[in-house]
């Protein structure tokens, strides 16, 4: 089944991983889809983070294990800076699986977490969903700060800045009639 090309902007993947012959592989894999741009393909974590301050991609593939700044470190320094702390990122391993590092990288909101030698289709399946995932993710933020907008032009200026104080007061509920029985208005029992 052939890949269906996305509308609107071409993804743009930051790949990372010290092994060159691995960053040349993942970005012929994922150049080979039309709307799939590697932004930068970085050989260690000190790379990953500046291009992902620099070139603000929609996903990353970080390898686990790197020299100097690990992909763990790496991680930990995208949520905690504003421009890159909602990126998803896939982490790389080629050590086979690991429940400690599996627990660590979920606790850092890592989206998954793929074994080497990463099956092709997986892959490209993974990047995309992320992709499109965050991409709805932005419609409903703009959605949200339009709606905010809109109300806002809308409420009179005397509007309480307390919500709780802006409800609609509560009516009066009117005695019910029960079996025929009506109360008329300005006659007491």
């Amino acid at each position: 089944m052939p890949d269906q090309a996305l509308p609107g902007p071409p993804l743009r993947v930051l790949v990372a991983d010290d092994n060159p012959v691995v960053r040349a592989g993942l970005t012929a894999l994922l150049e080979a889809h039309p709307d799939t741009v590697v932004v930068a393909a970085a050989r260690d974590g000190e790379e990953a983070l500046a291009c992902a301050l620099r070139h603000a991609p929609d996903v990353v593939l970080l390898d686990v294990r790197m020299p100097g700044v690990s992909g763990l470190d790496v991680v930990r320094y995208m949520r905690r800076v504003e421009q890159t702390q909602h990126i998803p990122v896939i982490l790389l391993t080629g050590f086979g699986p690991d429940t400690e590092l599996t627990a660590t990288a979920f606790a850092l909101g890592v989206a998954d977490l793929l074994m080497k030698p990463v099956d092709p289709w997986a892959l490209r399946t993974k990047v995309r969903y992320l992709y499109e995932a965050q991409q709805r993710h932005h419609n409903l933020e703009r959605e949200l700060r339009d709606l905010r907008a809109l109300v806002k032009e809308h409420l009179p200026d005397t509007a309480p800045a307390d919500p709780a104080a802006a409800r609609i007061p509560e009516q009066p509920r009117r005695p019910s009639t029960r079996d025929g029985d009506r109360l008329e208005q300005g006659r007491t029992p």
